[in-house]
């Protein structure tokens, strides 16, 4: 797909096909998702790849919204060192997982993270580092139907030249 198209054509996707999703698009998701920008190129992320249905359920049910994750055959987390700019980088790598998943022909959804009250839990059931920060949790897979596109705000009421 091309750039634009996968910008206009990706949706949070909850419901996924019982089909495991390959090795090489996995690598190739994360792949894309350390090229993001971060401040200073600190690159203070670390993404953790769950394919273990138990590990997934567990995941799953720890959070507030993302109880479909158990369903998901696989589910990235994305955990950044603690620094100043923590927040804004690992979304730049979320975003990037979401449309490179697009591209490849899999669905995702993030799921918050970040000031959650199961981030803790998150990390624990990782085994992540005390230094390190939930900022998101995706969910990948084959949706198991094309997602209909939500109604979007107009160009013209989001877009201002000049002044607000």
């Amino acid at each position: 797909m091309e750039t634009l198209e996968v910008l206009r054509k990706r949706r949070s996707v909850r419901r996924f096909k019982d089909i495991p999703v390959e090795r090489e698009k996995i690598e190739e998701i994360i792949d894309c998702a350390r090229l993001a920008p971060s401040a200073n190129n600190s690159q203070p992320w670390e993404f953790i790849v769950v394919t273990d249905p138990d590990k997934r359920r567990e995941i799953a049910n720890a959070t507030d919204y993302g109880k479909f994750i158990a369903q998901s055959p696989v589910c990235v987390a994305v955990f950044c060192r603690d620094t100043h700019f923590y927040l804004e980088d690992g979304c730049a790598a979320t975003e990037n997982i979401l449309l490179a998943a697009r591209d490849l022909g899999l669905g995702s959804c993030w799921v918050a993270g970040d000031k959650k009250h199961y981030s803790p839990q998150i990390a624990e059931i990782l085994n992540v580092p005390d230094d390190y920060r939930l900022v998101s949790l995706i969910a990948l897979g084959y949706p198991a139907a094309e997602p209909v596109m939500p109604a979007k705000r107009s160009l013209e009421e989001v877009l201002h030249w000049e002044k607000f």
